[in-house]
């Protein structure tokens, strides 16, 4: 099966959508798209966020669109159901790993410490999301687990913003670092979209 870096390539950036509505998902994912971006992730942490997922995938259909914040197996299939390209889960449980093995698209189980590390690596997962990076020992952390598990690469998400992107970037065991600084609530309810893109744009041009 396909994996997650396979579908993320060179893109450094997983931008994060949370969407009060179909329309402002829509709009969102636009000007990401505008900048160059060719996968986000939509989270579902609102009631409109699976309609939003799937007006985002008939609006802009060569953009690879992903459902976070998974947490049951209900949550699951609906992702699916609703076309979902990827899966990111914001923790690991054995229940929730064991439905996420039967995923059929490529899955990003979120991890906080060593043994939920040991834990997805178990359950074959080798791409796994670092959340609440910042308050889990951020890069730091990520640098001493780097020899222990040197088969895991990570996509470290939370308190990442335009200031220390870099410092994650560069180390070897990070593919990619999840950001919702790209898409500012205020920038949101203001409908001031094009500063969603030139967020992005300084991310892919200072990668």
């Amino acid at each position: 099966m396909t994996v997650f870096s396979t579908l993320l390539g060179n893109q450094p950036i997983l931008p994060i959508i949370q969407a009060n509505s179909s329309e402002e998902g829509v709009a969102i994912a636009t000007a990401m798209h505008k900048a160059g971006i060719h996968l986000v992730e939509v989270v579902l942490r609102t009631p409109a966020s699976l309609d939003a997922l799937v007006a985002i995938k008939k609006a802009l259909p060569d953009l690879c669109v992903g459902a976070g914040t998974i947490t049951d197996q209900a949550l699951l299939a609906k992702s699916l159901a609703a076309g979902s390209d990827f899966i990111v889960t914001p923790a690991v449980s054995p229940r929730l790993l064991d439905a996420l093995t039967q995923s059929s698209v490529p899955v990003v189980p979120g991890v906080s410490n060593t043994a939920d590390i040991l834990l997805a690596k178990e359950y074959g997962f080798t791409e796994q999301k670092l959340f609440p990076a910042s308050l889990c020992g951020g890069e730091q952390f990520l640098k001493a687990v780097s020899s222990v598990f040197a088969d895991i690469r990570f996509c470290p998400t939370g308190g990442i913003n335009e200031q220390n992107f870099k410092d994650y970037l560069v180390l070897n065991n990070v593919m990619a670092v999840g950001g919702t600084w790209v898409a500012q609530s205020q920038w949101v309810q203001s409908k001031d979209y094009e500063k969603i893109t030139q967020a992005c744009l300084q991310v892919l041009n200072n990668n």
